[in-house]
């Protein structure tokens, strides 16, 4: 693990938690899943960029997914 991927985990995982938190205080699954995701994710992607676009697209999910 270089420092990149370490540093795009920890960014990745802090919007994870937020996103969580967040979730779990409103009663929404999306932003809980896509928490959960964020979290877990990094963790089975070895390469950068395509955690960095995996990553990017999950982050904009709960923005364009809105629960009625």
């Amino acid at each position: 693990m270089d420092a990149t991927s370490l540093m795009l985990s920890m960014l990745f995982g802090a919007f994870g938690m937020a996103f969580l938190m967040y979730g779990k205080s409103a009663g929404r699954m999306v932003p809980i899943g896509v928490g959960l995701a964020l979290m877990i994710g990094p963790y089975f992607i070895p390469n950068n960029i395509a955690m960095g676009v995996i990553c990017g697209v999950l982050t904009v999910v709960p923005f364009v997914v809105r629960e009625g």
